[in-house]
């Protein structure tokens, strides 16, 4: 019988072909490595305490969580870089001659969120709206819009044209442009309940995802705008946590619920630092905390002395006030312009160090004076009492315990008022029910103070304290109706003398800001945190996630 071996050859060939097979794959497999790489996606999540009420730009600035969303969901015509206005929405502005009209031109390569293009029409809605009667986004905004013409003249050309020549008005134009297409047929009146204070609709860094129900579930979700981020991210989306309490925020981080606590208060900063998955990056920030003297005859006679008042002011020691009080979290301060401002002019103000012997002979000196015996000063038949107004919080809290317990050494015997209701705070302020009030302020970034401290805003703007000093009015009122910084500086270094003589308030710290970002979040580098959005200058480095892929082995892996 033939022997058919055609199948035997068959096998042999497969046999010898898979044996070859394998001895390529460990070829192969021995010049390949796995490495790992930054991925797409993840989110970044960052706890903050309280909560928004509004993401409307018009409507931020009663509540510190809806300024600082606004801030990263919207753009202004300008905006303020290291201090300096510089074109946000606009590309260029001129002012007229006579002072009177400011023409802004915009960019034409602005679109909003949704795709729609960017306009002067949606200018003239925006800033129309606080001229209406209605606005309920607070009577110094209406006022000052009631002020101003606002023409588009042509599809990315504005003009505002004002009553009286203004610098300040610049200011204004920081504020958030809204889209009219979006909000067709809303009225200022109308405006709060609107739906678009829920989903808005911006053209800032960062856009709202439709069909979040954030109030209830205490989170918003923000999606880095494509526009803004042309290189992408790494980071797919950042999302904010709120919390009603420090502690609810500090537990949240602990286990890993958030990546970052938004702001790191002095009371936290300990706690936080000890914590081995925390990096803390901190700066100035643009704020500061100061005391009011109530100058007016509901104030004490007390405060009405301007030797008294530096008697006050030379009886703390605002170093140890910063150190005991905040955890070091401050930088001493003097005056109301901080030391970005244009404005800024140490040399004519006075630096106030603690000094107890010469606060003593001052008060002394005044009439006010201390029997033997006795705890409290008097002059005549009024004691030195103090209502000393606070809003409450665990800082303003323990600084204002720390003053009184400074001046209680001096004879003086303050009343320490504690409001936890920002509403009833605000309200004693305005009434002037208080002789010394502790006040946090967060000054504009122009150097024009005449809604503070002229002797018109006594009456009609924030000049709680009352100080009446005619030429100093003057002064503001002739700096803020000139428009270089040239014209403008006599005017101001006018002014601060006149407040340094009279010294209506002692300014004490600026306050530091804190960012803390756990560790794992690779990639983190924050230099400025001059507002919100700084912190995310560097978000293109930042990584979440990573994948790992196969290459080819280099000769010292393999």
């Amino acid at each position: 019988m033939k022997v058919d071996i055609r199948w035997q050859l068959l096998l042999a060939v497969a046999g010898f072909g898979l044996v070859l097979a394998l001895l390529s794959y460990q070829v192969q497999s021995a010049s390949l490595c796995t490495v790992r790489v930054p991925a797409s996606g993840g989110t970044y999540t960052e706890g903050i305490v309280g909560a928004p009420s509004y993401l409307n730009p018009l409507l931020a600035d009663e509540n510190p969580v809806d300024r600082e969303l606004t801030s990263l969901i919207f753009d202004g015509l300008t905006r303020y870089e290291d201090g300096k206005l510089v074109p946000a929405l606009a590309e260029r502005w001129e002012v007229s001659e006579d002072g009177l009209v400011v023409r802004f031109f915009l960019r034409e390569d602005i679109t909003w969120h949704d795709g729609q293009p960017f306009s002067a029409a949606d200018v003239a809605y925006t800033y129309g709206l606080m001229q209406d009667e209605q606005f309920s986004g607070g009577s110094a905004l209406r006022l000052l819009w009631q002020s101003v013409t606002i023409r588009a003249l042509e599809e990315h050309i504005v003009e505002f044209e004002l009553q009286e020549p203004y610098a300040g008005f610049l200011d204004a134009t920081t504020r958030g442009i809204m889209p009219a297409h979006r909000l067709e047929g809303i009225m200022a009146e109308t405006l709060p309940d609107s739906a678009f204070n829920r989903e808005p609709v911006g053209t800032g860094p960062f856009l709202v995802r439709p069909g979040q129900e954030w109030q209830q579930s205490a989170l918003l979700s923000l999606t880095p705008a494509p526009d803004a981020w042309r290189e992408g991210t790494s980071v797919g989306s950042l999302v904010f946590r709120f919390y009603p309490t420090e502690s609810a925020l500090l537990r949240a981080f602990e286990q890993g619920e958030i990546q970052a606590i938004n702001s790191v208060s002095p009371a936290m900063l300990p706690e936080v630092a000890q914590l081995p998955q925390a990096r803390l990056f901190s700066a100035v920030a643009q704020r500061y905390t100061s005391m009011l003297f109530n100058l007016t005859d509901s104030g004490s006679p007390a405060t009405r002395s301007v030797d008294v008042r530096r008697a006050l002011a030379h009886g703390l020691d605002r170093a140890m006030l910063v150190d005991k009080t905040l955890n070091g979290q401050g930088v001493l301060q003097s005056g109301p312009y901080l030391p970005g401002s244009w404005a800024y002019n140490p040399d004519a103000l006075t630096i106030f160090s603690s000094q107890p012997i010469s606060a003593t002979t001052t008060l002394d000196a005044a009439g006010w004076t201390l029997a033997e015996g006795d705890t409290i000063r008097r002059n005549g038949d009024d004691a030195m009492v103090l209502r000393f107004l606070v809003y409450d919080g665990p800082t303003n809290r323990a600084l204002a315990e720390a003053i009184a317990e400074a001046w209680t050494e001096l004879g003086v015997a303050p009343q320490l008022l504690f409001f936890s209701d920002w509403r009833d705070y605000r309200r004693l302020l305005r009434e002037r029910q208080f002789d010394v009030a502790l006040v946090e302020v967060t000054p504009p970034g122009d150097p024009d103070r005449y809604d503070f401290w002229s002797q018109e805003a006594i009456v009609r703007g924030q000049n709680y304290a009352g100080w009446n000093r005619r030429r100093a009015s003057e002064a503001l009122e002739s700096g803020r109706q000139v428009w270089s910084v040239e014209e403008r500086r006599p005017f101001y270094d006018s002014f601060l003398r006149y407040y340094d003589e009279d010294l209506p308030e002692l300014t004490l710290f600026q306050h530091v800001y804190t960012y803390a970002v756990n560790e794992s979040v690779e990639g983190v580098e924050i230099g400025r945190i001059d507002n919100p959005r700084d912190r995310y200058l560097s978000l293109t480095d930042w990584i979440l996630l990573y994948r790992d892929v196969t290459v080819a082995c280099k000769d010292d892996q393999a």
